[in-house]
């Protein structure tokens, strides 16, 4: 079945290979894209079936007007993609409020204004499916990635709540939990923090140095990781979680084993601070 997607921050990285992945499969896609000359050359994939729309999704406002938009002019949205975002490194005791705000602006309210806009329209037709890409850093924490980790761990938290208000509706709701892929992620679409304290430095400073040495040479390819999205898309039971690649397999497992862990290592404390008479949530 044909479908119509509409994908944020589609003029790069996975965003990109998931509009030609859909473009390849037959579907008609909506990118949004930051600049006019991305809008051209996306456009230029499929003509007629690939179009193009210049979107801040830091604008509430925008985002909504985008979306009627595409409704209006080239159809109901089946799909969408919310892809828009960006990676923000750094020590958190050296991290700028204001990074870290606008990290979750893009991260989070940016993905979340997108979500608001559509679901009327799936909710009206009772159907759809709602994709946004959160990270294998929305499962699990690395060293001077907390900003980062906790925007995807935030839109980790709204989606899947939201795939549980819509459930009755027809929509589905998935989170895609990316590893390393061979994108520009890690280069110069990445910001940096400002190294400021010393004593971060034995710890940190590898870090950095290592994924600045792994960028390009990723495990992951894109195409594989947009056919992924299609097959998920295809079935009619979808997940409401979708790790892609080994590398985040493997470190999303271990970080979910150590939660686990501490549950089990502490739960007579935790039953401890019960009411004995109180009222049992289940």
């Amino acid at each position: 079945m044909v479908k119509r997607f509409l994908i944020t921050g589609a003029s790069s990285g996975l965003g990109r290979a998931f509009t030609e992945g859909a473009l390849r499969a037959g579907h008609t896609v909506c990118g949004t894209v930051r600049k006019p000359q991305d809008a051209v050359a996306l456009e230029a994939l499929a003509p007629g079936r690939a179009h193009a729309r210049l979107l801040d999704v830091t604008d509430g406002r925008q985002v909504f007007e985008v979306v009627e938009d595409v409704e209006e002019n080239l159809g109901p949205i089946d799909v969408l993609i919310a892809n828009a975002g960006y990676g923000l490194e750094g020590v958190f005791e050296e991290t700028p409020l204001a990074q870290l705000r606008e990290q979750f602006d893009v991260n989070v309210f940016g993905a979340a204004a997108t979500i608001q806009a559509v679901l009327p329209g799936m909710r009206r037709r009772r159907r759809g499916h709602v994709l946004a890409v959160t990270s294998m850093g929305g499962l699990m924490t690395v060293p001077g990635m907390s900003a980062y980790c906790g925007s995807k761990y935030a839109l980790e938290g709204i989606l899947e709540a939201i795939g549980k208000e819509v459930a009755g509706f027809g929509i589905h709701v998935t989170a895609i939990e990316p590893g390393s892929f061979r994108t520009d992620w890690a280069g110069r679409s990445m910001v940096r923090a400002e190294r400021s304290i010393s004593d971060y430095d034995q710890l940190f400073d590898p870090i950095r140095a290592a994924r600045q040495t792994a960028s390009g040479n990723q495990l992951g390819d894109p195409a594989k990781a947009a056919d992924a999205v299609l097959t998920v898309l295809d079935s009619p039971e979808p997940p409401a979680h979708l790790v892609l690649g080994s590398d985040a397999l493997r470190l999303v497992t271990a970080g979910r084993a150590a939660v686990d862990e501490d549950i089990r290592t502490w739960e007579e404390l935790s039953r401890s601070t019960d009411f004995p008479d109180g009222t049992q949530i289940r």
